[in-house]
């Protein structure tokens, strides 16, 4: 099994993160857009927002876990016939990946802290997280929860966004460019083919 990266693909464990984190973040912005229409004071609700608060700890995480991981086994070069601009676009789009994977999850943990209800937070019913310091300059706990509130909200649209552009980017390599890049991210046979074989 090919764990670690090289320069023509992806490891195990980057695919995993890679798989992982997607499927949570899809979970989770379609729960909490369900949550939303819910009443605050229904018993089911309660329950819905802790777990949607778990999971968002966990990619919280991940999303450090799998930052380590980058650091050390960088990722594989994109192809050398990709023209300078989608090199550019191709790099920041994945640093705004990141980014959110952070600016989301901590935007949410804010919200929580801000809350005037002060709802505990209990990861899995098990390990309970403590609520952040809410600066005074924001007003009331009120103004600062509906404040990180709308930051969250937003921060959840451009996630989508980014990930529907990098959807679309990686079927675009797949059926127009018919490259390796989204070949590299679902096996690790292009990492492979670079292991020197053993007689």
């Amino acid at each position: 099994m090919q764990i670690r990266n090289t320069s023509k693909g992806y490891g195990s464990v980057a695919i995993a993160f890679h798989w992982t984190m997607a499927v949570l973040m899809i979970g989770l912005f379609a729960v909490g857009k369900y949550m939303t229409g819910l009443d605050p004071t229904a018993p089911d609700t309660f329950a819905i927002y802790q777990w949607h608060k778990s999971f968002g700890f966990l990619v919280l995480g991940l999303a450090a876990l799998r930052l380590v991981w980058r650091f050390a086994n960088p990722s594989p070069a994109l192809p050398k016939e990709m023209p300078a601009y989608q090199r550019t676009a191709a790099h920041l789009g994945h640093a705004g990946l990141y980014a959110l994977l952070f600016a989301l999850p901590i935007s949410g943990w804010l919200m929580v802290s801000a809350s005037p209800w002060g709802i505990p937070t209990v990861l899995f019913n098990v390990i309970p997280v403590p609520h952040l310091p809410v600066p005074e300059m924001l007003g009331t706990k009120a103004q600062a929860e509906n404040l990180f509130k709308e930051v969250h909200e937003l921060l959840g649209f451009a996630l989508l966004a980014l990930f529907v552009a990098h959807v679309a980017a990686a079927l675009k390599h797949h059926f127009i460019n018919r490259d390796a890049v989204f070949k590299r991210m679902i096996s690790t046979a292009p990492a492979r083919a670079e292991t020197p074989r053993r007689s």
